[in-house]
């Protein structure tokens, strides 16, 4: 293995990546997208990542939070980089040192980012989030299931396509219950 910066990977884990450099990223997803995912090349300590807004605009930034643009279209390219994340869950990430998100990462996206050979399976960015989202959905219905009204699972794409909007579970919960049910 090379060890020239276009090479060299990591092991994907964000949980792994420090608060001080996560801090850096948040503060790009409040100002340009509130979506986030890692390219595998770099390092842990400074990885490259993209920022992506609602409308799947993406925008690359280096190990140091200024703009980026990759070598190649590899970098960001399936199979080289992590599931999609959340604001919230990189501020999750960030408050627990990375304990309190690994149960809302879907258990096939964890071990697709934990591998460093680059054999994983390529899938879409829209796949990526969609898993992410419905991963998140469910553990937010797990969890608040008993305050939710009857019949709330019949709303489940509509959560899922405010989510993809942006919306946080919580969020999208409360806009279907207004609409459908008070």
């Amino acid at each position: 293995m090379s060890s020239s910066k276009t090479t060299k990977r990591w092991h994907g884990n964000v949980e792994a990546i420090k608060a001080e450099f996560l801090n850096g990223v948040v503060k790009q997803m409040e100002s340009y997208g509130d979506r986030v995912h890692f390219s595998m090349f770099g390092s842990v300590q400074k990885p490259h990542y993209e920022v992506i807004n609602s409308f799947d605009k993406k925008m690359a930034f280096d190990g140091n939070h200024h703009l980026h643009r990759a070598e190649d279209e590899t970098e960001f390219g399936p199979g080289n980089v992590t599931p999609i994340f959340t604001l919230e869950q990189i501020k999750r990430i960030i408050a627990t040192g990375g304990s309190g998100v690994r149960s809302s990462i879907p258990r096939a996206a964890r071990a697709a980012s934990a591998r460093s050979t680059g054999t994983a399976r390529p899938t879409t960015a829209a796949a990526r989030a969609r898993e992410a989202v419905d991963s998140e959905k469910y553990v937010y219905f797990k969890a608040n299931r008993e305050m939710l009204p009857e019949g709330i699972n019949q709303y489940s794409d509509e959560i899922s396509a405010l989510m993809l909007k942006g919306m946080s579970a919580e969020q999208a919960f409360g806009e279907i219950i207004t609409k459908h049910f008070d």
